[in-house]
This record gives structure tokens, C-alpha cells and sequence, in this order.
């Protein structure tokens, strides 16, 4: 073949496997090459959450092909987006499910970027077979069961006069088979395998949805594979494991036990905060819906902060009831010229130990931190039991907030002074989204985490009280801690979750508990 000389455009494609469904099995080049691309053209079979990766001036253009449905682009079209922006000059990703070069037609775009002289490369991605075995608990090959694997086609037309595949030697050749688009030709599979020579009785798989919470596996036999996809109405993506080494998923199955496997979680933190409770719950096989219910803005003014900025040496304690006041607090000494240093002759207390633990992010350690009741009214507990009672307390906080702190503590004879470092305001545009998610039960659990997040999810549901308890019905709730569950409650809410300490890991053990007891009953 004469190699191709490619033009300098200034542009440049690269194609990138974005591997069978969980973003984290993306390689740490793709995942570099989407933070940098400035256009990415992507699959229906590559995970969304990818496109977290991709900066917001970035184009995106969903190229998607489902089997059995009407294409949103045809090939010819696709091949002519990549060329057309890589030849304007534009750093082009070309983001495919699973890996490009496997039954992923990325040799077929490839051969049209490099007659157009665009320069590019391409990036491996985890495969459909290796990832759907993997997490159905099958090895691929084993040495006390095949020393082969093929990949295969399952979407050849059954009605063709000749097989590109030579179904005799395929049969009873190799150990392991793998087949790639074939639930639509299921019965013809199961059924060629047997003619050629296959054990009726060979262990079958089918893996649905491979490596994300939508992960189901099903299985069987060469002679019952057919009837029990039909009975369990198994649609694509889906692939089809054949072979001894199905029967080793009795022993190695891993992913499917995750207790949250297949809960659809919906998560109201702010964008910023989501994360941590995201990856605990994603760890135990959630699939989280990040939905903020609140955005954070500073005040509308920063005199009283710059005040008592200005004053710290007056204060005794300064009080910090969450990770949002530090920040902001935090932030804007640093905007005024200062840094920790202001702060070296007030004593500081946390509400809590996750609060505490974000201090030490910029360099401060809290002096007291409530040793079980992590609330404003635990925190004020732990001060008057160690005689603060009659100190100045600064306590930098959000515009609205519960006054169970400043009211024990000027009860004790206090002086404290409140002041607005942060705003809580509800995010806009997704409403709708939020109803018709919450109606048609595409949610199977909503978490709070402060009584912010729980009265604008209500005013975004928009629904009235007599219609709640029916809305949220099959919904479960979890609350952080008695005040979120508190509001909760005030409003019409139940809630079915709450752990015994009030932090981030104690909420989603509480959640992963009950999910647990619920199969277990």
C-alpha cells in the first residue's frame, strides 16, 4: 500500500476507544485527548459521563447507531464530519465504544481520514468481550479450559446464500467464543454451533449492558440459550459468551454482587460537592443522576465579612458548620492579602469530622470537634461542656441557616456574630427534566444533604402537597441528618434513610445497609 503523506492542516484526528461502558475503563490518553480535543464526535455506546472530560467550548456531535433503529448518521456522513473539521484545522476526537479496531468500524473511518491526508492516531480501548467477561465473572481463556478465544460477528444476515464465517472449523476449533452484536441471530448461533459439531450442552452467556449498573447477565446452554433470551425479553448491546470457562462465574462472579447494582440514585449536592458521594456510591454499583437542586454564589455584599475579617483578633472561636463556609471564608481572606497567619490567635471549631477534614486543605486544624453529634446544636454542646459559654464566637455561614447554634450559645450568656459568606440559589432549566424523571419512575432513590437540597427539589417537582406522597411513591429517600430529615418531614417528605453519624461515608454505608436487608427479606 503507498503511504499516504499527510497534509498539515493544523488539525488532527484521534481515534479513541472509550471502552464497553464504565468511564473509568477509559485509558488515561484517551482521557487526556478529550480534555484537550476541540471538537469530539461520539457513539451511542460511549458512556456520556466521558464527555465530563471535554472542555464546555469544546463541539459535540452524538453520531449514535442502535441496533434495530433508525440511524442518526450514516457512515458516509460521519467519515465526512471528521474530515471536513480536522481539515478546518480543529483537534478532532473520534470517541467509540469499546475498542475502535474490533467490530467498532474504526478501520473504516481511519482508511477515509487517511486518503483525505488528515494526520491522526488511535488509541486502544477495552473491548466488549474482555470487559462483559470480566465483569460477569468468566475468564476468557484458562489454562484448565481453553487455550483459545475468538471474537465474532453475531450480526451477519442469517439469510445470506454464504457465511463470511467458517462456522465448521469455528465450532468445535476454538474454546472460547465471543460474539459481538448477536442477540437478533441468537437461535441461528445456537443452532449453527450444534450443527457443527458443538456440545448441545456447552455453558452459554449473555451479557447485557456490560460493565455499567445496567450490567445483567443471563445463562444457559447452546440447546436453552435461544428460549431463555426470549423469555427474558434480553435486548441489544448484549454479547455472547460460549464456552467451559462460563461455568468458572459460579466462583468469580464479583461485579453483580454490589449491592447497589442497578439502583438509579439521584444526587441534589451542589455540582461542586457531588463528587465524593458519587464515587462512594458508584463504588457499590450505583447508577448516580447528578441533579443539583442548589448552586452557591457569594453574598451580595462582602462588607460584614471584610469587618470581621478586619476584627479577628477580637474573636475568641470562629465556627465553621460546613465545607462551604470554609471555602468561602477561607477564599475571600486570601482575595483581602491574608492567608492562615490571620488567624493564629483565634481558636477554631468544626461542626463535624469531614469539616475538620477539609481545614487541613488550607492549612488549619480545628481546636474542638463534637465527638458524636455532628449538628449545630452537637457543636454548641461540646463548646459550653468545655466552658465557652461566655467567649465572642464569629460564625461565617450561609444567608439562610438554621439558628439552633447562635441561639444555644447566646442562651449561655455569648456574644456571637453571624455573617453571610455564601448563598444558596436553585440551579434553572432542569425542572421539567426533574419532573418527568420523578413521574415516570425512572429514579430509585433521592438523597438530601442539607435542608436546601430538600425544599428546592420540592419547588422544582413543583407538585402540590396532596400530590406528593403519590409522586415520590417507589422513590426511597435518604437525609444526612436529623435537621435535613427534619425538613424533609415538615414538607411532606419521608424519609426511609438515615445514618446514625451525620457524614458523607456514614449515609451511603446506611444506604448500601439497607439495600442489603431489602434483598435479603
Amino acid at each position: 500500500m503507498k503511504k499516504m503523506k499527510h497534509k498539515n492542516h493544523g488539525g488532527k484526528v484521534y481515534l479513541v476507544g472509550a471502552g464497553p461502558g464504565d468511564p473509568g475503563l477509559i485509558t488515561i490518553k484517551g482521557q487526556a485527548l478529550l480534555k484537550k480535543a476541540q471538537v469530539v464526535i461520539y457513539d451511542y455506546l460511549a458512556n456520556k459521563k466521558l464527555l465530563n472530560f471535554v472542555s464546555p467550548e469544546a463541539e459535540l456531535l452524538y453520531v449514535g447507531k442502535r441496533g434495530g433503529k433508525v440511524h442518526s448518521h450514516t457512515q458516509e456522513q460521519i467519515n465526512e464530519m471528521i474530515v471536513d473539521r480536522a481539515l478546518s484545522g480543529k483537534i478532532v476526537v473520534r470517541l467509540k465504544g469499546g475498542d475502535p479496531f474490533i467490530f467498532g468500524r474504526g478501520g473504516e473511518e481511519l482508511e477515509e481520514i487517511a486518503q483525505a491526508g488528515v494526520s491522526f492516531e488511535v488509541v486502544p480501548g477495552v473491548t466488549a468481550a474482555s470487559a462483559a467477561a470480566t465483569y460477569a465473572g468468566i475468564p476468557i481463556t484458562h489454562r484448565k479450559y481453553t487455550a483459545t478465544v475468538a471474537f465474532v460477528t453475531g450480526h451477519e444476515d442469517p439469510t445470506k446464500k454464504t457465511s463470511n464465517i467458517a462456522w465448521d472449523k469455528l465450532a468445535t476449533g476454538v474454546g472460547t467464543l465471543v460474539f459481538y452484536m448477536g442477540i437478533k441471530n441468537l437461535p441461528v448461533i445456537m443452532e449453527r454451533l450444534i450443527r457443527y459439531g458443538r456440545d448441545p450442552k456447552t455453558p452459554v452467556a449473555v451479557i447485557r449492558w456490560a460493565s455499567t449498573p445496567s450490567h445483567h447477565t443471563i445463562t444457559g446452554t447452546l440447546e436453552t440459550m435461544a428460549e431463555i433470551a426470549a423469555r427474558e425479553k434480553i435486548t441489544p448491546p448484549a454479547v455472547i459468551v460460549v464456552g467451559e470457562v462460563v461455568r468458572l462465574r459460579q466462583t468469580m462472579n464479583w461485579f453483580e454482587h454490589k449491592p447497589l447494582l442497578g439502583q438509579r440514585i439521584m444526587v441534589t449536592r451542589t455540582r461542586e460537592q457531588a463528587s465524593d458521594l458519587v464515587e462512594l456510591l458508584e463504588e457499590q454499583g450505583a447508577d448516580c443522576l447528578e441533579f443539583a437542586t442548589i448552586a452557591l454564589q457569594p453574598p451580595d455584599s462582602w462588607q460584614l465579612v471584610d469587618e470581621a475579617i478586619e476584627g479577628l483578633t477580637g474573636f475568641d472561636w470562629l465556627l465553621f458548620t460546613s465545607i462551604n463556609a470554609i471555602k468561602f471564608f477561607c477564599g475571600r481572606l486570601f482575595e483581602l492579602g491574608l492567608d492562615a497567619r490571620a488567624l493564629g490567635g483565634v481558636k477554631i471549631a468544626a461542626v463535624g469530622k469531614a469539616t475538620d477534614e477539609y481545614l487541613r486543605s488550607y492549612g488549619l486544624r480545628a481546636d474542638l470537634v463534637p465527638t458524636g453529634d455532628f449538628t449545630g446544636q452537637g457543636l454548641a454542646a461540646e463548646l459550653l461542656s468545655q466552658g465557652q459559654g461566655k467567649k465572642k464566637f464569629l460564625l461565617p455561614r450561609a444567608v439562610k441557616a438554621g439558628d439552633d447554634l447562635p441561639n444555644i450559645l447566646r442562651q449561655a450568656g455569648a456574644e456571637i456574630e453571624i455573617v453571610p459568606v455564601y448563598k444558596n440559589v436553585r440551579p434553572k432549566g432542569r425542572e421539567k427534566e426533574l419532573q418527568r424523571l420523578i413521574a415516570e419512575k425512572e429514579v430509585d432513590m433521592v438523597t438530601f444533604t442539607s435542608s436546601s437540597t430538600v425544599q428546592n427539589f420540592l419547588y422544582m417537582l413543583n407538585c402540590p402537597a396532596s400530590e406528593l406522597s403519590e409522586r415520590m411513591a417507589g422513590v426511597k429517600t435518604a437525609a444526612i441528618g436529623p435537621l435535613t430529615t427534619a425538613t424533609a418531614l415538615k414538607n411532606g417528605i419521608n424519609i426511609d434513610i438515615q445514618p446514625s453519624e451525620y457524614t458523607i461515608p456514614h449515609m451511603v454505608q446506611a444506604i448500601v445497609d439497607a439495600a442489603k436487608k431489602g434483598r435479603a427479606e
